[in-house]
């Protein structure tokens, strides 16, 4: 059977396109994607190697912080960060999270950077440093990304007691560092510790008064005596002496006392736990009763 001319022309044209050297190819058309980029290849080229240095000079800033932070080679540091902020690496938003008690303006200081500066010439471990050099401050958490924001996370020490040393009046928090001495009066009522060492010592004994609430709201101040043993001093000017070493039993026993007979409650001047088998109570001093005088009248002459 003849085959049809028509049906060889068609096949030869089929496998010659399939071999990709037929003279029949079309030249494919560019896609909207790569017309799109062609046409913005001028305006991205910039963007791309601003962006590959910025990540190059970080990593050599980086890099020379961390051999020899405030070396000979510092000069070189603030060069990159100041170049790569003029390529757009700088400092954006600012976010501080955990501030209660801190003063705003300490922070600031802390941070030492602003929205705009380069972004490579601040540093979140010396940041950090700073920001835990700030008494209310126990633990300061600081990130810095590429974006350009700064995430400060602030972990502040709470104000646990008033101490009184040397008449001078502080803020302290439980493990008695000192936090301000200013507005005493801001953080609500706060137990009084009185004497040097109260500050470190006086945490023991307040959670010990917790487990007698009539004992604590009867209670104005813990005194330490000679960094050795505590006295209570009660709001009604009643000292409670405390047996040194034992004080959560005495203090359980001095709840007893005062559930069974209003011990506190009474117009003593001290009472005495320091003896163990025996509670010893001074009472104030009564006011003598005046004696009247009567006048004799003498017998004369007259």
């Amino acid at each position: 059977m003849a085959r049809s001319p028509t049906r060889v022309q068609s096949d030869e044209r089929t496998r010659l396109s399939q071999d990709g050297r037929g003279p029949h190819l079309r030249a494919q058309r560019p896609n909207a994607l790569r017309l799109w980029l062609r046409r913005q290849k001028p305006r991205l080229r910039p963007v791309l190697m601003g962006s590959v240095f910025a990540v190059l000079a970080g990593g050599c800033a980086v890099a020379i912080a961390a051999l020899e932070p405030t070396g000979r080679f510092g000069w070189l540091a603030d060069g990159i960060a100041g170049t790569a902020g003029r390529y757009g690496v700088v400092v954006g938003d600012i976010v501080v999270r955990g501030q209660q008690n801190t003063p705003r303006e300490l922070i600031r200081n802390a941070i030492g950077t602003g929205r705009g500066e380069p972004l490579l010439a601040f540093s979140p471990t010396q940041t950090r440093a700073r920001l835990e050099s700030i008494a209310w401050i126990e633990r300061a958490e600081v990130q810095r990304s590429l974006s350009g924001d700064i995430l400060i996370v602030l972990h502040e020490r709470q104000p646990f007691a008033i101490w009184q040393h040397n008449n001078e009046f502080a803020i302290i928090d439980r493990y008695g560092r000192v936090v301000t001495a200013e507005t005493l009066d801001a953080f609500g009522p706060l137990p009084l510790l009185v004497g040097e060492g109260a500050q470190k010592a006086g945490g023991a004994l307040h959670d010990a008064l917790k487990s007698e609430p009539e004992v604590l709201k009867r209670v104005q101040a813990l005194v330490y005596v000679s960094q050795r043993r505590w006295n209570l001093r009660l709001h009604n000017g009643t000292d409670v002496l405390l047996p040194d070493g034992h004080e959560d039993a005495a203090i359980r026993r001095l709840g007893e006392l005062q559930r069974s007979g209003a011990l506190m409650d009474r117009a003593l001047v001290a009472i005495d736990m320091r003896m163990p088998d025996r509670l010893v109570v001074r009472q104030q001093p009564q006011p003598e009763e005046e004696v009247p005088v009567t006048k004799r009248r003498g017998s004369g002459r007259g």
